[in-house]
């Protein structure tokens, strides 16, 4: 069997490709590994941490959450060398051999992008409506007028809960003047 590290004069490339085939969770473990790094770099280039009241300070869960970023990409990476692989998809309802469906894909990204480009324009409300009602297109819905009162009724208690119960402002557009 040639591994990676073999210089043999078989010059099969076809087994490194496979390697990596065969090892591909460490993809996730190096996706791990940089968002750890990510967490601490940014972590450690914020200044300040901590008062008299919190020696403590905000930056502790970051340092937390960036060095368990760390210790489980290394642990994944470990487990993938030793052996260890994901499952696969057992979903009674999934079909693996069905290609992606990139229709609805595409209408889904779509109304992602429709929604960000909304949102400071027209407000929340109407930009989540067009959001919950074109996903539920998007995934197969042709009842649409039920669609958007519902889109509206969730879009608009969503806005109500976080701008009067959370106090975080999202933008209401033309709506402010009259729940506002």
């Amino acid at each position: 069997m040639t591994t990676i590290g073999d210089t043999g004069n078989t010059g099969n490339t076809g087994t490194a490709r496979s390697w990596w085939k065969e090892h591909s969770e460490l993809g996730v473990s190096v996706l791990l590994a940089l968002t750890g790094l990510l967490v601490l770099g940014d972590t450690l280039a914020e200044g300040g941490g901590g008062s008299a009241s919190d020696p403590l300070g905000p930056r502790t869960v970051a340092f937390v959450l960036g060095a368990a970023l760390l210790v489980l990409a290394a642990l994944l990476t470990v487990d993938v060398l030793r052996g260890g692989r994901g499952e696969a998809e057992g979903g009674e309802d999934v079909d693996l051999d069905v290609p992606m469906d990139l229709r609805t894909v595409g209408m889904l990204a779509g109304v992602i992008v429709a929604t960000a480009a909304l949102i400071p324009l027209a407000g929340w409300p109407i930009a989540g409506t067009v959001l919950f009602a074109g996903a539920t297109y998007a995934l197969g819905s042709r009842a649409v007028l039920r669609d958007l009162g519902i889109a509206a009724g969730v879009s608009l208690l969503t806005w109500v809960l976080f701008d009067a119960v959370l106090g975080v402002d999202l933008p209401g557009g033309p709506l402010m003047g009259v729940f506002g």
